[in-house]
């Protein structure tokens, strides 16, 4: 599987929401909407007009587990919206698949459409996730909060969410809880069946394996190349730890 990666730059952001105009108005609202929200493609295809028209939020479940969250509608996007539900049947589905059709867009062809637009415009990385990675890369760089990311995406640590936007993490948001609960959870889990030992021991026995192979022959230059990576960023992050309050 490929890497999908957020689209970061806004003259490339902005052509390649042309480029989906220019196939179907409906692949460019579905972009809009995923961009504007954070909401997950096969999310999306399932509204009905009357479930986003006119909202100032959507709550939909994400995970395997279902889990609510609340995803915010921006007051340009709310526009966007109102002009291209206008006049369409409330009960019919937001995103329509082919022509006369009142089924929904498939998430397979809106993936080869973004895939193939992609393409058209030189780039690799784009996907199905290509519109919620945009989004959150978008609300990080313009807010610095990777906490409400995080949450708003269900991820377990920042440093999950730093990985998925394409970002280097900030080791001091990474060494750090949100709240009283979570460090006391914190302590209960890593207590909890000797966890914490666990883990760590687990760390310490794949450093060692690493130690090992730097000797390899057989080892290429990528190999040298991210365990200088890994190791800068070990200590990176245990010069923070131990200057941590």
């Amino acid at each position: 599987m490929n890497w999908v990666a957020p689209i970061k730059d806004d003259t490339t952001l902005e052509k390649f929401k042309e480029k989906l105009r220019e196939v179907d108005d409906k692949y460019y609202i579905l972009f809009e909407i995923g961009v504007g929200t954070g909401l997950q493609l096969q999310e999306i295809l399932k509204f009905k007009v009357k479930v986003i028209r006119g909202k100032d939020s959507i709550e939909a479940c994400i995970g395997t587990k279902n889990i609510k969250r609340i995803f915010k509608i921006p007051e340009e996007l709310k526009k966007i919206i109102e002009e291209y539900t206008d006049g369409k049947d409330p009960e019919s589905y937001l995103i329509l698949g082919h022509s006369g059709s009142t089924a929904p867009l498939s998430r397979e062809q809106a993936y080869r459409v973004f895939k193939s637009v992609g393409k058209s415009m030189g780039l690799n990385a784009i996907g199905a996730q290509t519109m919620r990675k945009t989004f959150a890369w978008r609300y990080y760089k313009a807010t610095n909060d990777i906490y409400y990311i995080q949450n708003l995406l269900n991820h377990a640590s920042p440093s999950i969410t730093y990985r998925y936007i394409g970002e280097k993490p900030n080791v001091e948001v990474v060494l750090k809880k949100m709240t009283p609960e979570e460090n006391e959870r914190s302590r209960y889990m890593l207590y909890k069946d000797d966890a914490g030992r666990k883990r760590i021991h687990a760390l310490t026995d794949e450093l060692f394996r690493i130690e090992k192979e730097l000797d390899n022959p057989t080892n290429n230059d990528a190999f040298y190349g991210r365990v200088d990576c890994l190791l800068t960023e070990l200590e990176e992050l245990m010069d923070n730890f131990k200057n941590a309050k």
